[in-house]
């Protein structure tokens, strides 16, 4: 295989592993960001950060904090990842990513009633490949819509 094919197939593949990260994601964030499922998602050394809600630095803080937010936060969600635009590098070894957010969500309010809340905005992450993983670097997220809702959600929640 000639080494153009190769790096080809390489980049390939690595905006699939980026896309199953943000998927990954999703399916953790949606089960109260149950650790076990997001702390694999993230580097050592990586930084999750929402403005006006927290900062975690290092890959078990940041699951032991998004864990306790999908407690005492945002009780429960349904997370929409949508149009992630993912830029590899040309040396195939990190990334930056932007992608929406669609969220319906509980959330806990201030009075300490909950909310049926839609919640958008976008996630802005970089990402590398370190011992032929990619995981993430950094998150952003960058919260633009939170709106409670009139009429409480129905149907199953989990």
């Amino acid at each position: 295989m000639s080494v153009d094919v190769s790096r080809r197939l390489e980049r390939l593949e690595a905006y699939e592993a980026i896309r199953q990260l943000i998927a990954t994601y999703a399916v953790g964030a949606d089960r109260k960001n149950d650790p076990a499922i997001l702390a694999p998602l993230f580097h050592d050394d990586a930084v999750w950060e929402a403005d006006g809600v927290a900062r975690y630095e290092g890959r078990d803080v940041i699951a032991a904090g998004l864990s306790d937010l999908g407690q005492t936060f945002v009780t429960w969600s349904l997370h929409y990842m949508v149009a992630p635009k993912i830029d590899v590098a040309s040396d195939v070894l990190t990334a930056s990513c932007r992608w929406y957010l669609w969220e319906l969500c509980t959330m806990v309010q201030p009075d300490g009633t909950s909310a049926d809340t839609w919640l958008g905005g976008w996630y802005d992450s970089t990402l590398s490949i370190r011992s032929g993983d990619w995981r993430f670097d950094h998150v952003t997220l960058d919260m633009r819509l939170q709106s409670p809702r009139d009429v409480p959600w129905t149907g199953k929640k989990t």
